[in-house]
């Protein structure tokens, strides 16, 4: 700190001479760097057996860290990890089965098969993939629609009345889920293929906070008829939730009561446990499996008591033992959730980087994701092929893994597989009569910490109202819209934000801080340049803020172009008219006031390099400079850019903006530099430095 405090006290003082970019160029022996683009798919398309390596190890990490793990080091801690998250991971699994509306095996496989080609091919250390709530509220959406009750009617002689066949519906949902599963996984592998996993950057953490907020409701609601044991019409599409709500108000009149019983004692049961493991969780060397022995307790009960039958309290039935073989999905169905396979695509991978982000800022190492969302791809597609749901980045699980000493995927993530084999193999029959209420109640559990996001709206709304507003907006989306729906709707309406924003800029006057080279605004700082205005705006010019930009500029500079104009061309045919009648009074009668001044006008543009401005917007751009440059200089003000970064100029020279008149001489490196070569005593009168701030043209 001593030392940071000297340096920050010391003085330095710079001795050159006033740099302009065709200087810079000079001195710094620019040369161009362009690379032909046949030159470019050579290189693409060249093969070496370094870049093939390279290759290898890129696609598949388990070459690169597996020859150097640490067994002695971390094996005990990824072993006892990966027991007690496969242990963690039974229920669970079964539970987002249950979400989706499909039978509990399901959900069972997707802890199986995807977790073994993620650990291929995975980059993060930490990171558990597995059921995830809002991916299994969207298949059961998906289901609803296009399996819906309405289709699999019966008739039941002993009832006399019309049941829905499930047996029949299950297979049609099983082959909805599986194809939707696999569709996204194949968009995953495409996209990570093509360099796309920067997409995540459009799902914003409000984006993102407020979305799982509103799925949270609509998982609330797919249970309240394993909660109150009702059966009511389900409908489809948006306004889903609240007719789903209504028509489960009609019949709440014929709650099971002891279905709620069940879910109640289940419910209270698990909080309390939950209390109880974390305030030991210090103490024990591992968590407490809380609802594993929910599930454990509640199955023996259950079939102590015959709930099923003496109750009639459902329950999960017999789950099937062993593996299934692979088989590809009807084709029929390729079509019909090619729209929600990519949603589900784009937000499992974006819950699974998220988290997988985390953790590496956490332990300190890096996660590629475009690998991460071929790893994901990877495990979905192969999930799909073997009747699995699909998954993403299990937030339970993988706390289970850093916080009982999982350092590596290499045994968590195999050894919680082994598990679940096991567990496919062995406690098929042994589930069979375990209550849906419980399961419920572990999908409650699990779910309502989301809840606490709410927070966020109070604290966005004192750092960021626009952020708030994308929150809110998407919550409402998600409510009215479904989750299928919400999304691209919240997409958009961030998109729009950024429109929003670039359309209400801040525009400044800038002054020079005394002694410095240093410009800021003027209603923060009070010391500013003699005889000179700075201009800055710091929106993007582009088309749609492009008369916004040069209006502000007219209003803060205090000069009308147009109307200076204006002036200047009637008093030049006034001055026209008065040489024909006398030509003794040709001199100065003409004279505009101020026409004669040489006001400088500096732009400080900025541009980041490694996004270059399509070609539509610099040519908008490049068109008000242009105008900017000619109508301020019909009037006698100069026209000069400062600041600009190498790609700026490159696209300025391709566009035209440098000619006989316009040369990179009227281009300054710095502001600074703009404004000690605008005080010279030849260069007369008031001087206007215009700070044009950019990040990057956009469309």
């Amino acid at each position: 700190p001593l030392l940071m405090m000297a340096i920050r006290g010391m003085d330095y003082v710079i001795h050159r001479r006033i740099l302009d970019e065709e200087t810079v160029d000079e001195i710094g022996a620019k040369f161009e760097s362009n690379i032909p683009l046949s030159e470019k798919v050579k290189r693409a398309l060249r093969c070496s057996v370094p870049r093939l390596k390279k290759c290898l190890l890129q696609r598949f990490p388990l070459i690169k860290w597996l020859p150097h793990y640490p067994i002695r080091e971390t094996a005990i801690g990824d072993l006892i990890s990966g027991i007690n998250g496969g242990i963690m991971q039974i229920p669970l699994s079964i539970a987002y089965a249950m979400i989706a509306a499909v039978p509990p095996v399901f959900g069972l496989y997707a802890a199986f098969y995807p977790m073994l080609v993620y650990f291929i091919f995975g980059t993060s250390h930490h990171l558990i993939i597995g059921g995830y709530t809002v991916l299994a509220l969207m298949m059961r959406g998906l289901g609803d629609r296009l399996a819906p009750d309405s289709d699999f009617m019966i008739w039941d002689n002993e009832t006399n009345s019309s049941v829905v066949d499930t047996v029949s519906q299950d297979a049609k949902r099983v082959q909805v889920v599986v194809a939707v599963t696999l569709l996204s996984g194949l968009f995953q592998i495409l996209l990570g293929l093509v360099q796309f996993g920067v997409m995540v950057t459009y799902l914003s953490e409000p984006l993102v906070r407020g979305y799982t907020t509103g799925a949270t409701f609509h998982i609330f609601m797919s249970q309240f008829g394993n909660i109150f044991g009702v059966t009511y019409v389900r409908h489809n599409g948006p306004l889903m939730l609240p007719k789903n709500f209504i028509e489960f108000l009609f019949v709440l009149h014929v709650t099971h009561i002891p279905t709620l019983v069940v879910f109640v004692v289940a419910m209270v049961g698990l909080v309390v446990a939950k209390r109880v493991s974390e305030f030991l969780s210090k103490k024990l060397p591992v968590p407490v499996p809380v609802e594993l022995l929910a599930v454990i307790i509640s199955t023996l009960v259950s079939w102590k008591l015959n709930l099923n039958e003496s109750y009639k309290i459902a329950v999960v039935g017999n789950i099937p033992s062993g593996l299934q073989p692979p088989s590809l999905p009807p084709t029929s169905l390729i079509g019909e959730v090619i729209g929600d396979a990519f949603a589900m695509a784009v937000v499992g991978y974006g819950m699974a980087i998220s988290l997988g982000q985390v953790f590496a800022l956490k332990h300190g190492y890096k996660v590629d994701s475009n690998q991460e969302l071929i790893a994901l791809g990877l495990s979905n597609a192969v999930g799909g092929l073997f009747q699995s749901i699909a998954i993403s980045g299990s937030i339970p699980r993988s706390l289970v893994n850093e916080s009982t000493g999982g350092k590596s995927q290499v045994l968590a993530g195999a050894v919680s597989a082994i598990v679940i084999l096991i567990a496919l193999f062995s406690i098929g029959s042994l589930l069979s009569d375990l209550p849906k209420a419980v399961l419920a109640a572990i999908i409650f559990v699990n779910v309502t910490g989301t809840l606490k996001q709410f927070h966020d709206i109070p604290a966005l709304w004192k750092t960021s109202k626009v952020d708030m507003f994308i929150w809110l907006a998407t919550f409402i989306f998600i409510l009215l819209l479904n989750p299928d729906l919400g999304l691209p709707a919240a997409i958009g309406f961030s998109m729009l934000t950024v429109i929003f924003r670039t359309q209400r800029p801040k525009y400044s006057l800038l002054g020079q801080v005394q002694g410095t080279d240093i410009y800021r605004p003027f209603e923060n700082y009070s010391q500013a340049v003699p005889g000179i205005v700075i201009f800055r705006s710091s929106a993007t010019l582009y088309f749609a803020n492009a008369d916004m930009y040069k209006n502000a500029l007219s209003k803060k500079s205090g000069l009308d172009v147009h109307k200076i104009l204006a002036t200047k061309k009637k008093q030049e045919a006034k001055r026209q008219k008065l040489q024909k009648e006398n030509a003794k009074r040709t001199n100065g009668e003409g004279k505009e006031e101020g026409g004669s001044e040489h006001v400088g006008f500096i732009i400080f543009l900025i541009i980041i390099h490694s996004e270059p401005p399509v070609f539509s917007s610099f040519c908008v751009a490049f068109c008000v400079l242009f105008q900017i440059y000619r109508d301020y200089g019909k009037i006698g003000i100069e026209v000069l850019l400062a600041g600009c970064q190498t790609g700026v100029m490159d696209q300025l020279k391709i566009g035209g903006y440098f000619s006989d008149k316009v040369t990179k001489s009227c281009v300054f490196s710095t502001i600074h530099d703009a404004v000690l070569y605008c005080q010279p005593v030849r260069r007369t009168a008031e001087v206007i430095l215009w700070n044009f701030v950019c990040t990057q043209f956009k469309k």
